[in-house]
């Protein structure tokens, strides 16, 4: 405290869409944890253990569920990485995103700022995923941050062995992500 004026963290609630434990999304959110500004923290939610979505059960959701809705209305803005499958975005982090929005009128996702980033094998680093995800994020009137856009290839070129980012370009634009998120989230809050 400085001057009886409480200073809070930035609290971001990370998302990786991949439910692989050696996953490079994962290990990109687990890196970005040592890049993080002064004041900033990371938590990364696990989307293990979220059924498929049932319109039926949306009024009464898992308990997982009902976890990942409460970290998402308490987080200041939102973190996801996500894998590319099949041109678009995987089942599992859709399904959560649907799960967690409904019933309508009961969505965390609502005015919050996200900022995406994502990794994967191949040359195009997620790119068509990460624009299928922003469709998504419109309707849902999720916060979404323009730029930097933070599409990593060829993902074992740039992890050690243990998950470890070792490329330091890829380092300095997740920094660059994570800087340009808390500044969208100090905007978003002082409107």
């Amino acid at each position: 405290m400085s001057n009886g004026i409480k200073k809070t963290k930035i609290h971001i609630l990370g998302i990786a869409g991949s439910l692989r434990k050696s996953s490079f999304n994962k290990a990109l959110l687990r890196n970005a944890e040592e890049l993080l500004p002064e004041g900033v923290e990371l938590e990364i939610f696990d989307l293990e253990g979220i059924p498929p979505f049932n319109q039926d059960l949306e009024k009464d959701p898992a308990p997982k569920v009902k976890e990942l809705k409460a970290k998402v209305r308490a987080a200041d803005g939102l973190l996801i990485a996500t894998p590319e499958y099949n041109y678009s975005v995987p089942g599992v982090l859709k399904n959560a995103i649907d799960a967690a929005s409904r019933p309508y009128g009961d969505n965390p996702f609502d005015g919050k700022p996200v900022a995406i980033m994502g990794v994967s094998v191949g040359m195009l680093g997620t790119a068509r995923a990460q624009y299928h995800l922003r469709q998504t994020m419109v309707f849902l009137n999720m916060l979404a941050l323009n730029r930097p856009e933070i599409m990593v290839p060829f993902a074992d070129k740039k992890f050690d062995e243990k998950g470890r980012l070792t490329d330091e370009t890829t380092k300095e634009k997740v920094k660059e992500l994570i800087v340009a998120l808390v500044e969208w989230i100090n905007k978003v809050k002082a409107i």
